[in-house]
């Protein structure tokens, strides 16, 4: 009872004039952010920080975070609509959102990326408002051998993805973790497979190569119809009555969500995990244990609502440790602790004492700033439906743009340009071979993390691989680890 009213105390400060309007105003900024490929969250909040200088603190960082979470809705917009993740994190809503669209099902895919983003966004808001302390110390737990064990159930996902060409998958796994290793030791900092390339000792920019694999090699792909004039929707204007879910479409994604935004909010409270892995494991989970899971990465609903809704619930997962110890638990919240410092306030167990009124002023402010976020983007539904009606013959230049301008600006370099033609070839070539290029990218956001914590974990233990059966939680996820490794194998040899 006495968060509730601590709760409702929050939501007198949100909701005041001033606070409203900055809510509004970052919402209407995170879904351009989220929306435009090569930006994202952390740069569009370290840009915007700026302007917050001469705000109240609870108003300004109540803004920030409103343009933090609208970014995740935005993502989906681009993925779904020219198979472009507008963020890392929106790179699985691809898999179903752009099938979807090419189905003529496009309103309906952005449809079930709204309300699952707030179907999980709720779920994350709601741990956070009663659990956050207590979330903050679990994510304290995960020291360098529960994360590489948490790391390797979700690497062995890959063949949770890979569905009936497991050979060609593997591969595409593997071409992920070799152009992981390419750039600077994460441990000790000294450059490997550069070929004596200055740019690439930073390693290959994540941005860069997703739109190359993805928007790109899109746009290749479509050089060749450019000649066909063709309505990828439908022959009748997108309207919400044909891009509302049916009955049964909801009772198909509410699961998927529910699953998800738990899951999400677990996952954003890891160190350095984020949205993009929320948003990875999200969906590869609902591809293992889903009712439809046969069906998914064709176009199907569950595979859109599972991806955004764990990336939505990270966003409120990501902020537990971060109000309640001070501890940023993604590249987005290291920038709202500075944003928090500069203003004054020290982020921790006393921030819930000696500054109620911010904490749960912000708390509160999230719940309102879902409400409206949904609704802006159930009212721009029909618009952006409507851009799978143009023609191959514009759309390619509009492809070509949004790849260029990305590109360049996730690395303010021809760096980042050159890399997304090379990804774009790359991809080409794999969407023509049959390889999928979804193992490839996950294993090339989980390599490096995986590498990091297991060398680290056996710095700490000193060569011991003991380490990870001496932590209940890394030996928790192995034993999960050899169970799903063993009961395929298991039921295969009864088929036999």
């Amino acid at each position: 009872m006495e968060t509730l009213s601590l709760l409702f105390s929050g939501f007198s400060t949100a909701l005041q004039p001033t606070n409203i309007l900055a809510m509004i105003v970052g919402a209407f900024l995170g879904l351009i952010v989220g929306a435009l490929p090569g930006i994202g969250s952390l740069t569009g909040v370290a840009l915007l920080l700026p302007m917050t200088y001469s705000f109240n603190p609870t108003t300004a960082i109540i803004m920030l975070c409103a343009i933090y979470y609208a970014n995740m809705y935005g993502g989906s917009y681009s993925a779904i609509m020219l198979n472009i993740p507008g963020d890392n994190s929106a790179v699985m809503t691809t898999l179903d959102g752009y099938p979807m669209a090419k189905k003529g099902l496009a309103g309906k895919a952005l449809f079930t990326s709204n309300i699952s983003s707030f179907v999980g966004g709720t779920i994350g808001m709601i741990i956070l408002t009663f659990f956050a302390p207590n979330l903050a110390k679990l994510g304290l737990k995960f020291g360098a051998p529960e994360m590489t064990s948490l790391l390797l159930v979700a690497m062995t996902s890959l063949g949770w993805m890979i569905g009936e060409k497991p050979l060609k998958g593997l591969v595409s796994a593997m071409l992920g973790i070799i152009l992981a290793t390419i750039g600077s030791d994460p441990v000790n900092s000294t450059g490997r497979f550069y070929f004596h390339i200055d740019y690439l000792l930073g390693g290959i920019q994540f941005i860069p190569l997703v739109i190359g694999v993805f928007g790109f090699s899109q746009m290749i792909t479509l050089m060749g119809e450019r000649h066909i004039v063709h309505d990828l929707s439908s022959d009748k204007k997108l309207t919400y009555r044909n891009s509302f879910l049916t009955g049964e479409e909801f009772k198909r994604i509410m699961p998927p969500a529910l699953r998800s935004g738990f899951l999400g909010t677990i996952v954003g409270i890891l160190p350095g995990a984020g949205g993009s892995v929320a948003n990875f494991l999200g969906y590869v989970l609902e591809k293992r244990i889903g009712k439809n899971k046969e069906h998914m990465g064709e176009g199907v609903v569950e595979g859109v609502a599972a991806a955004e809704a764990a990336n939505n619930a990270a966003v409120a997962g990501a902020l537990a440790p971060l109000l309640s110890l001070g501890i940023p638990g993604s590249g987005t919240t290291a920038v709202l602790l500075g944003g928090l410092i500069m203003w004054g306030l020290t982020p921790g167990p006393l921030l819930f004492v000696q500054n109620s009124d911010f904490a749960w002023g912000l708390i509160a402010s999230m719940y309102v700033a879902n409400i409206f976020t949904l609704a802006v983007g159930l009212i721009i539904i029909p618009g952006l439906a409507n851009l799978a009606r143009v023609p191959t013959r514009l759309l390619i230049p509009i492809i070509s743009v949004i790849c260029f301008v990305g590109a360049y600006s996730s690395t303010n370099s021809l760096y980042g340009v050159i890399t997304m033609l090379l990804a774009g070839l790359l991809g080409y070539a794999m969407n023509v071979g049959g390889y999928p290029a979804a193992p490839m990218l996950l294993a090339f956001v989980l390599a490096p993390m995986l590498e990091e914590n297991m060398r680290k974990a056996f710095v700490m233990s000193f060569g011991s691989p003991l380490i990870f059966m001496q932590k209940p939680i890394s030996l928790f996820f192995l034993l999960f680890l050899a169970v799903t490794l063993i009961v395929p194998a298991v039921k295969a040899i009864r088929r036999r």
